[in-house]
């Protein structure tokens, strides 16, 4: 089995195992006791403050753990917004930050603050000036990711940051994705990470507030962590995520260039071994181990089943694997396809081999799915002169891919400037019909209201 979902989890790292094991029989002890078990817990836990510090880069007493890396999020936030009250409650994020920030987001704007969020591009990329051009004089935080999570853009941290600085306003960076690559550049205000991500145990998230920066806690007073996570400290997972952060760091030169052409090996090859693919995602300024690729005329949710079947650990942002039947906000902000999306993120010493096998098997697993929904017949239209000069498909009901596979069959039935409306009901078709129309150089004319659900216009122009 080759798992290929590191960027969800990544494998515990073999030397947060041996931190763990050894620090749970010196770690146990209270470490706010000035007895012999209580100084050897403080001395681990400051080790690991050291270290975790040094690998983030900031001073030892900026830097506290959380429980996770939700809280840290979620603390971090909290505390940056109350300690700038007087300032305003505007909060800026992307469009394509972690969930945990969009919800913080929303608890903010459901408690009567305000929120801007920034688009980004069809790369995934944020503008360092639209950042600029959303702050207000009443901003009190702006958030962003170091590494997006779903498709593996690397953010200008530096440029925006630059931007919030000049503007007075502090940035929160997410960089649960990035810190088992590298620091994060710029000059940045406050920072998030979580330790599963790389290759830490889970349940230990890390949160760093410079010196200087406005930050009051919020909850009940507590005097752990400095007053910013409540609760007694896990040393033991403390100590293995400090460990394993410092390890993967010394691997990270060498991994970085081995899994970047791993991960290039497959967003150079997928589009000629399936047809239908789009990668997407910034092709250059990206995680070394992430990349993405959605299929058209594919059921997210089976062709997952089908790829673990086959003995691969994916992921996907497509509408079709969740429980919402939304498409994942990532995605939808890119405007670039949601069906069929597959997500592979390499962890640490994936070979050579579990790459090309993965490449040997995807194209058949596609097909097959295909073929269940009935796509196979579906291809370039040729010319109809004599057809009607419009249609409607009715989809609703059906879920994605079927709205764009009943689009794509029927698209060479109207003459060229003649019009196919698709009537759906499932969101996904908002992001995937436009998609479809860019990918096939035909023209989405756009969204108009109808009974149940939306009617979506597409003209055929070749």
């Amino acid at each position: 089995m080759s798992y290929f979902d590191a960027a969800s989890s990544a494998p515990l790292h073999p030397v947060a195992r041996q931190a763990l094991l050894a620090s749970l029989d010196e770690g146990w002890a209270d470490p706010a006791r000035l007895y012999r078990e209580g100084r050897r817990a403080r001395l681990l836990l400051d080790a690991a403050r050291e270290a975790a510090a040094d690998a983030v880069g900031c001073r030892p007493d900026e830097l506290v753990f959380t429980p996770s890396g939700t809280r840290a999020v979620h603390a971090g936030i909290s505390g940056a917004l109350a300690g700038r009250r007087r300032v305003g409650r505007h909060l800026v994020v992307s469009a394509v930050e972690h969930s945990s920030v969009l919800h913080s987001a929303a608890a903010l704007e459901t408690d009567g603050g305000s929120v801007t969020e920034v688009g980004v591009d069809r790369a995934g990329s944020v503008s360092p000036g639209a950042y600029a051009d959303a702050l207000r004089e009443d901003t009190a935080l702006a958030c962003l990711q170091s590494a997006n999570h779903e498709v593996g853009t690397v953010q200008p941290v530096a440029e925006v940051a630059a931007a919030c600085r000049a503007a007075g306003v502090p940035l929160l960076v997410d960089a649960a994705q990035s810190l088992a690559w590298g620091p994060v550049e710029g000059d940045w205000s406050l920072l998030v990470g979580s330790a599963h991500k790389w290759g830490g145990p889970a349940g230990v998230g890390l949160l760093a507030v410079r010196k200087g920066v406005r930050f009051a806690a919020q909850g009940p007073a507590d005097e752990r962590e400095s007053g910013r996570a409540a609760g007694f400290e896990n040393i033991p997972a403390v100590v293995a995520a400090a460990a394993s952060l410092r390890a993967v760091r010394a691997e990270a030169a060498e991994e970085d260039a081995r899994l970047r052409e791993l991960t290039e090996r497959i967003r150079a090859r997928v589009p000629g071994l399936v047809p239908d693919v789009e990668v997407v995602g910034d092709p250059v300024r990206r995680l070394p181990h992430v990349v993405t690729f959605s299929c058209l005329y594919v059921d997210g949710e089976t062709l997952l089943h089908e790829l673990d079947r086959a003995g691969f650990s994916v992921s996907s942002g497509s509408s079709c694997t969740s429980s919402t039947l939304t498409p994942s906000h990532v995605l939808k902000a890119m405007g670039v396809l949601s069906e069929g999306n597959v997500r592979v993120s390499l962890p640490l010493g994936t070979t050579g081999d579990d790459v090309e096998r993965f490449l040997g098997v995807l194209p058949g697993t596609v097909a097959s799915v295909r073929e269940r929904l009935g796509a196979t017949a579906v291809t370039a239209p040729a010319p109809a002169p004599a057809s009607a000069p419009s249609l409607v498909v009715d989809a609703l009901g059906k879920r994605c891919p079927i709205p764009v596979i009943e689009l794509a069959k029927v698209i060479g039935d109207v003459p060229v400037g003649g019009t196919v409306t698709v009537l759906a009901d499932d969101e996904a078709a908002r992001l995937d019909i436009p998609a479809w129309c860019e990918m096939r150089s035909q023209e989405y004319v756009g969204e108009e209201p109808a009974e149940r659900g939306a009617a979506y216009v597409v003209r055929r122009l070749s």
